[in-house]
């Protein structure tokens, strides 16, 4: 088909021959392109009168035309059936079927809405299905359109606003609704934050509490101890200055002040570790007692009371150090004289050397009163360390102990001085 187009193609325009005319050297052309070609050929001489010469587009050769032109050319009537049937051989074929090869698609299925073959109506997939012809389908229902467009009434487009009205402000309650629950809960649980913070709160001020109470208890013993520190370094350090005195007399006096410091600094009593218990414990506390706690209970939670308290076997050295040296300046206040002392025992051995008897019951009636005078300041000093310090059994039976040996150590002395005179008398 390809090459038949070719020899149906004029050499002029390139297209189908369009009333294909015959030149004398036998070559065919479009009577069109003839006559362009002849209005371009008018440089050739005329030499015959009357005639209008045409130069061959193919062979290139000069023929003379009649005075009519193109039109006295005769039609090439062969060429042009040809060419008439090849036009009508060309035209679209309709469609054929898929299933069935080269079966026309002529009719139309109406159930199914395409178009089939005669063996699929028979003997195919639409057996039995209504059909129509396709262009009087087409002419039935050319008017269905605006049929369904006057059904679409103004009624109609009425319910379907007011629906679209309904459904958004039905939306619009909803959306209301959600965002108060959302106020509510961040409103609930801003509640429990502060509630939780508040107790956060007074469980830290507790600790805080507590705190303050170790630095109470721990601070002045390193205070004193730093201060044994010091004392001991300016110690060390007059010593070498002691060491390099080479006046003798100086020499002599440097060293008994520094042995009197040495020995005051030796005597010094060394304060006691302090063994605290923190009690209760916060994650001991929080798992016994928290876990219990409801939201309604949440307010009603307790917050221990954190105290620090000494362990069984411990001393209470901050207060004792405190305490002992409030009790050493009294005592050093209420401590007899020497010479107070050295009389009362004389009086006792002159009482006991005239009336033996009477002596020792006067001396025992001394003792006692003199030992219920020590129990005395020994209450007295309990009941007072009790109300101000709240560790007064501790701190008091300290207290007494180094009471009685200093009234000892005073006793011995007294007797010593005693039996010295009593053999001074007796020798003169």
């Amino acid at each position: 088909m390809d090459n038949l187009e070719e020899d149906l193609t004029c050499s002029v325009c390139y297209s189908l021959f369009s009333d294909p005319r015959v030149l004398p050297c036998s070559h065919t052309f479009c009577k069109t392109c003839l006559d362009n070609l002849l209005q371009v050929s008018t440089n050739y001489s005329i030499w015959r009168p009357l005639r209008l010469p045409l130069k061959c587009p193919n062979c290139r050769s000069v023929v003379e035309l009649p005075p009519t032109g193109v039109d006295a050319l005769p039609t090439n009537v062969s060429l042009r059936a040809i060419i008439e049937k090849y036009q009508s051989d060309s035209e679209p074929r309709p469609p054929s079927c898929q299933e069935h090869h080269r079966q026309p698609l002529n009719m139309y299925c109406i159930q199914d809405r395409q178009l089939i073959c005669g063996l699929c109506l028979t003997v195919g997939q639409h057996q039995g299905h209504p059909i129509d012809d396709l262009q009087a389908a087409f002419i039935r229902e050319k008017q269905t359109p605006s049929l369904l467009l006057a059904r679409l009434s103004e009624r109609r487009w009425a319910q379907v606003c007011e629906l679209g009205e309904q459904l958004e402000q039905e939306k619009a309650r909803c959306e209301g609704l959600l965002r108060q629950d959302q106020q509510e809960v961040n409103q609930f649980f801003q509640t429990l934050e502060a509630v939780l913070a508040r107790k956060r709160h007074d469980y830290l001020e507790a600790l805080d509490k507590a705190s303050a109470e170790v630095s109470r208890a721990y601070d002045p013993l390193i205070h004193r101890v730093k201060d044994l520190q010091e004392e001991q370094l300016d110690l060390v350090s007059l010593g070498s200055s002691v060491e390099e005195e080479e006046e003798p007399l100086v020499f002599l006096e440097k060293v008994h002040l520094f042995r009197e410091r040495v020995e005051e600094f030796m005597t010094t009593a060394l304060p006691s570790v302090i063994n605290l218990s923190v009690t209760p414990r916060a994650a001991e506390y929080l798992q016994q007692h928290w876990p219990a706690v409801t939201i309604g209970s949440l307010e009603e939670a307790a917050i221990p009371k954190v105290c620090c308290c000494a362990r069984c076997g411990s001393v209470e050295a901050a207060v004792e150090t405190e305490a002992g040296r409030d009790q050493s300046d009294l005592w050093s206040e209420l401590r007899p004289t020497s010479s107070v002392v050295l009389l009362g025992l004389l009086l006792l051995l002159a009482a006991l050397w005239v009336n033996p008897v009477g002596g020792a019951s006067l001396g025992f009636s001394m003792v006692s009163r003199f030992s219920q005078l020590v129990h005395g300041l020994s209450s007295e000093l309990i009941t007072s360390v009790c109300d101000t310090a709240g560790l007064t059994y501790t701190v008091m039976e300290a207290a007494v102990e180094r009471w009685s040996a200093q009234l000892s150590s005073v006793g011995e002395k007294a007797f010593q001085q005693l039996t010295a005179l009593f053999k001074t008398l007796t020798s003169h």
